[in-house]
């Protein structure tokens, strides 16, 4: 006997919803197959076993299933098929229909339960209402399915880039927290500035020098201005680059960062340009030289020297140093020494430098102090390479 019937031979091809209809009782399985062929995609079964079968083989929205058949009554079906789809609409079909199976159907997850033999209005419209209830169900499986995967990724992602996920955190917080005061820093610089200047114009004891500090909290207050815009824009868009000469750039970071400080001696340099971008070379600069302040360094050396090729600018210190353990924690990021530190400043240069196409290294050791040696292609040849952020 043929157990399982297509009333659609291009099934494959058929985008009308699919349904099995599953029925020991030929005549009632074929007369609800037959109403439903109009507007469904229908196949039919008379065994339980079959159309768990057939559910393996092919995706069906709605399942009508009766609850009493031999060797697998519809209420054992109806477990089978939820383990293996919880989506489906399961519509139950009975002639003995009692309270107690209507409660064990729903219990298992049925859609809904028809008499036998159903109004052909009633049926259409469970049917219907049915596959519109599967439709939803299988579209916010999906959905969850997705989001799982899209967060099983992102985990994998945070686990596999977590030195660098600290790093966008902090500085998202830091952006945040210096936007309000950094604006109103930033408008009274240049108040300052400009009422300086007035005075300066005018004459009188010390007006030239309340000029001079004037100008360097502006050029400071511009210089945190940019820093905040370039950490928020960093992901969209590129930084322009420009002839940079380092031995004047160090010459502006001591002045304006670290007040002219007789700690830090800079060497003279005729020929140290290379191509950069100029503010973010001096947060490089800065985060290097305040790491040896803080390291207890009194003597902060900055040595530059040049060839056609390459710039080299060497930071030594008489601080305290680091052991081998400690200097590879903060080569690697996300580790301070410091009560306060955030542990950024190391992986910050590292990052600057190799966009500019250089290369950063460290040497330290306890009582001996740390020297920090910094190479970047020449201006020649930064050119020649294309170097660019």
């Amino acid at each position: 006997m043929e157990t399982v019937r297509s009333l659609n031979p291009l099934k494959v091809a058929s985008r009308r919803p699919a349904v099995l209809v599953v029925d020991d009782e030929y005549g009632p399985r074929e007369s609800i197959a037959f109403s439903l062929a109009s507007e469904f995609d229908v196949e039919t079964s008379e065994r339980a076993s079959d159309a768990l079968a057939r559910l393996r083989e092919r995706q069906f929205e709605v399942v009508l299933l009766d609850i009493r058949m031999p060797e697998m009554d519809g209420i054992r079906a109806l477990e089978e098929i939820r383990k293996s789809d919880k989506e489906i609409a399961v519509i139950m079909l009975t002639g003995y229909g009692t309270l107690a199976t209507a409660q064990q159907a729903v219990l298992w997850g049925a859609t809904q339960y028809l008499r036998k033999p159903p109004d052909i209005h009633e049926l259409l419209s469970a049917v219907r209402n049915s596959t519109q209830i599967a439709t939803e169900r299988r579209h916010r499986a999906r959905m969850v399915t997705e989001a799982i995967e899209h967060n099983n990724a992102l985990k994998r992602e945070i686990q596999e880039k977590e030195p660098k996920v600290w790093q966008a955190r902090a500085a998202v917080e830091l952006v945040h927290d210096l936007a309000n005061p950094l604006t109103v820093l930033i408008g009274y610089a240049g108040l300052l500035s400009g009422e300086a200047r007035k005075l300066a114009a005018v004459g009188g004891t010390g007006t030239e020098l309340l000029a001079e500090y004037a100008e360097v909290v502006e050029r400071s207050a511009g210089y945190c201005q940019h820093l905040a815009e370039n950490w928020r824009k960093a992901t969209r868009q590129s930084t322009d680059f420009a002839a940079v000469n380092l031995g004047d750039l160090l010459q502006e970071v001591r002045r304006v960062i670290f007040f002219s400080s007789d700690t830090i001696h800079i060497s003279p340099s005729e020929s140290a340009w290379v191509r950069g971008a100029k503010f973010e070379l001096s947060r490089v600069f800065q985060n290097l030289i305040r790491n040896s302040l803080e390291a207890g360094a009194t003597v902060v050396d900055v040595a530059i020297s040049s060839d056609s090729k390459t710039v080299v600018v060497t930071i030594h210190d008489d601080g305290c140093g680091m052991d081998d353990a400690t200097r590879e924690k903060a080569w690697q990021g996300d580790f301070t020494t410091k009560s306060s530190g955030t542990g950024l400043g190391l992986s910050i240069c590292r990052h600057l430098i190799g966009v500019h196409g250089g290369q950063l290294t460290l040497a330290s050791s306890p009582g001996n102090g740390t020297t920090t040696r910094i190479t970047l292609p020449s201006l020649d040849q930064a050119s020649q390479s294309g170097t660019s952020v």
